[in-house]
């Protein structure tokens, strides 16, 4: 994989953080579902942001929806759970853990192929989201273990399944049209 400028790193992690906000913010990152549970994808530019720039650039994106979360949390909650997530042990670190493993994920499958490897790193990155979240409400005591286990079963694999679908959307699309140098084959074929 190709070195990319810091300068390059910060974009990519400033938009895909602005994205992550946008989505936490106004709930379109959430895909109603059943009896008024939803289906989140909030966790993918993290995921992404892991894939495209490496484990320092996911970490920051997560650390941007953990803070997201916990303001919001703090400032406007919207259940009975919400109080927790105040806790930054609860609402930051997983979603930081997310895009570490996402990116060791594509890691040990880049060699492959790269949609593989995308579509494994968002199935990983997805899976992690629930596993530390949920694992961090029983931990503290937010809910029961049955609980975070009947939510895992019931949301998890859909989320695993977006998340795995949009990761390879957006990862073979940057890649497709990224040519050498970090510049845009389209640009190239403008010189």
């Amino acid at each position: 994989m190709a070195q990319h400028s810091p300068l390059r790193k910060i974009v990519v992690a400033g938009a895909l953080g602005a994205i992550s906000v946008v989505l936490f913010l106004t709930n379109i990152g959430l895909i109603p579902w059943f009896s008024g549970a939803a289906i989140t994808v909030m966790h993918v530019p993290v995921i992404i942001g892991a894939v495209l720039e490496g484990p320092v650039v996911g970490a920051a994106v997560g650390l941007v929806f953990g803070v997201s979360a916990l303001i919001k949390a703090a400032t406007a909650p919207g259940g009975p759970i919400d109080v927790f997530f105040v806790n930054p042990l609860i609402s930051v670190l997983p979603r930081m853990l997310v895009g570490i493993a996402a990116w060791a994920a594509y890691k040990a499958f880049r060699g492959k192929a790269e949609p593989v490897a995308a579509t494994v790193s968002g199935i990983a990155g997805s899976l992690a989201n629930s596993v530390f979240v949920l694992g961090a409400l029983v931990l503290f005591g937010a809910i029961p273990l049955a609980t975070a286990a009947a939510v895992f079963v019931a949301n998890s694999l859909l989320e695993a399944a977006a998340a795995a679908v949009l990761t390879l959307g957006v990862v073979s699309a940057w890649k497709g049209i990224e040519g050498r140098g970090g510049k845009a084959r389209l640009a190239a074929e403008e010189e």
